[in-house]
């Protein structure tokens, strides 16, 4: 089918954006019918949009939003284990916690104190959680996104507002004074969900995500407690959050 629209060919272009993570060219304009030379510019826009990155022969979304997700668990992989550890320590005796579908999250999950009740949407997380008979364990079932490998839309966001949550601990792609983003809007809906049922937030973020730039914001600065990231954090970013009001914990590697 060819398409001749502008926006309607780059919201069918930022649709298999997000189920692949990553689009060529190429394959993009045999597929729309019409030149490579087009879809360069439309990839441009998305990416002027904040909505991708360019890349040698296409583009991919930003932070890794949308590549598997046993793809961007192994990036910066000790970054995300210290931050794990760290979020590790701020969980209360006996609260119930709620977890999103972050890789640094599941890595946290491995290391949950006995005694939690554990809220997630995040597959992983449940897997973990579920061979824990120390833990209660509360799934959110959904809509499946097999890129995050987790669950999300409206049953998500109604059985949320039927549970009391201690404390979310939240993934980011971004982090910046003026907030916390994420890539993908139905990500960034489970997120504020989890979020508003929560009387705190933690956001768990390496250091890779203070110089990353996403373009939905799911959180003001204001509504986050703490934010853990790790030692690789860039010290001015780090003093730029701080100033914003944002407490700001610098894990160990």
């Amino acid at each position: 089918m060819r398409y001749t629209d502008a926006p309607r060919r780059r919201d069918e272009l930022l649709r298999q954006l997000r189920s692949a993570g990553y689009l060529s060219a190429a394959q993009a304009a045999a597929e729309l019918d019409v030149s490579e030379m087009t879809i360069r510019r439309d990839l441009r826009q998305l990416a002027l949009d904040g909505l991708a990155v360019r890349v040698t022969g296409g583009a991919r979304l930003p932070g890794g939003d949308g590549i598997p997700f046993e793809l961007r668990t192994d990036q910066f992989a000790a970054q995300k284990a210290a931050v794990a550890r760290a979020v590790a320590d701020l969980l209360p005796a006996g609260a119930t916690v709620a977890l999103d579908s972050g890789t640094t999250v599941a890595r946290l999950a491995e290391l949950l104190p006995a005694g939690l009740t554990v809220v997630t949407h995040s597959v992983p997380v449940v897997s973990v959680c579920a061979a824990r008979p120390d833990l209660r364990l509360i799934g959110l079932g959904g809509v499946f996104n097999p890129a995050t490998r987790s669950f999300g839309g409206p049953a998500v966001r109604g059985a949320l507002e039927d549970i009391a949550v201690d404390l979310a601990v939240l993934s980011a792609t971004a982090v910046g004074p003026d907030g916390v983003f994420c890539a993908d809007p139905y990500d960034a809906e489970t997120k504020r969900a989890l979020a508003a049922a929560a009387r705190s937030v933690v956001v768990a973020a390496d250091g890779s995500k203070l110089a990353a730039r996403a373009p939905i914001r799911f959180a003001p600065i204001s509504t986050v407690s703490t934010l853990v990231t790790d030692s690789s954090a860039d010290a001015a970013a780090v003093r730029a959050l701080e100033a914003a009001g944002l407490r700001v914990s610098r894990a160990a590697a």
